[in-house]
């Protein structure tokens, strides 16, 4: 109840009391009214001051997470720039390295290289003795992946045929002296630019499309007058070894690739080396490769001639040879040559790709996943192999 109310109630007993009386409850009532305005006086006062400083700390407030917020902008700009140079410096660490490799020795010898063909013709077209129970052949092709569409019309992507890794490996192009990695097939899948993608720069360029990963190493192709495999390490980016290949006269070993002289191949045997030469040059000619040493063990003259071969691969000892035409059309593998005899080539399957863009320029059969990497005018497909068993062709 408030004040002048409770005034306006006792009025009628102020009436009926002694002036005197009345006069004194005036009085008291007058300094209790000034009381209560001196206290409604104090808590304006006080309610204005606390709205001023809750709002100067308000302001305050905005004003330090402004400042928290352009600090960790500049702290995230640093942390790029940073990261920028670390990747930087990598790469330029890695070039050193590239750059000064342990020096093999890739002079050559030509005693040596005279000494090499001399031993391989002696065991030219000898029987093989497989080093597994591998007796698989290729019955059709299961299914086919387009990818996605990457660099050059002409190119290699594989993995390791051998370990266990999951990397890819991309060699954009006939002729460079850079691979790209990327860790796993959804990077590359996904990421359209190179930029997602660690750099290896080799010491020596490489030609044509016949390279090859295997068990963490990099087997490719040099030319410097003869042509040469290099072995290279990828772990620590060095090279490991290097032979001359011992072939005299090489020639185009694909008809409609006219960029590779040798087409590197690995299947469950172990290492393979497609190629060919003036002495036989209408038929493809097959080495079996050391992995350690890169000497020729074994060497096979194929009845697969060059004409309309786009490219080759190996499965269990046996050479597949895929054919086009010059007007891309399908491609169909319709020579097979078992090096150990088990399969005639009359009765392998006549396997038939998928209609697609062009012709292969390349075509890694990969033991361990029993499919196809390859390259189709800049379509990065992979093809899954139906197997069988050669006794049951």
């Amino acid at each position: 109840m408030g004040p002048w109310r409770c005034c306006l109630l006792l009025l009628p007993l102020l009436a009926a009391a002694p002036r005197a009386q009345q006069q004194q409850f005036m009085e008291y009532v007058e300094r209790r009214l000034a009381l209560l305005e001196e206290r409604i006086s104090q808590w304006h006062d006080q309610s204005s001051r606390y709205s001023t400083e809750l709002r100067d700390f308000k302001n305050q407030v905005l004003g330090m997470l402004e400042t928290a917020e352009k600090e960790r902008e500049a702290l995230r700009s640093e942390a790029e720039g940073a990261a920028v140079r670390v990747d930087r410096l990598e790469r330029e660490v890695d070039y050193l390295e590239t750059q000064n490799p342990a020096p093999p020795c890739v002079e050559v010898d030509e005693t040596l290289m005279e000494k090499q063909v001399a031993t391989a013709k002696q065991r030219k077209n000898e029987k093989y003795t497989k080093l597994t129970d591998c007796s698989d052949t290729i019955a059709s092709v299961r299914a086919m992946k387009i990818l996605k569409r990457f660099g050059s019309t002409s190119g290699l992507w594989t993995k390791d045929a051998a370990g266990n890794s999951e990397k890819i490996y991309v060699f954009d192009g006939t002729a460079n002296d850079t691979v790209y990695v990327f860790p796993r097939m959804r990077e590359f899948t996904l990421f359209s630019a190179t930029r997602k993608a660690a750099r290896i720069k080799l010491p020596y360029p490489w030609v044509g499309t016949g390279h090859l990963v295997y068990d963490g190493h990099l087997y490719y192709i040099r030319q410097q007058g003869p042509f040469q495999v290099i072995k290279f390490n990828l772990a620590n980016k060095t090279v490991v070894d290097s032979s001359v290949f011992p072939a005299e006269e090489q020639i185009p070993v694909f008809g409609l690739s006219p960029f590779t002289y040798i087409e590197m191949a690995a299947d469950e045997e172990g290492l393979w080396a497609i190629y060919a030469t003036k002495e036989n040059e209408k038929n493809i000619c097959l080495a079996k490769l050391d992995p350690t040493s890169l000497d020729i063990e074994q060497m096979w003259d194929t009845p697969c001639p060059r004409e309309n071969a786009e490219g080759a691969f190996v499965v269990c000892g046996a050479l597949h040879v895929a054919y086009n035409t010059r007007l891309p059309s399908r491609s169909r593998v319709q020579c097979v040559f078992d090096v150990s005899g088990t399969l005639a080539p009359e009765d392998a399957s006549l396997v038939y790709f998928p209609k697609r863009y062009g012709s292969h320029s390349s075509m890694k059969y990969s033991p361990r996943e029993r499919q196809i990497y390859a390259w189709d005018d800049g379509y990065q497909i992979i093809y899954r192999m139906e197997m069988k068993k050669k006794l049951e062709v």
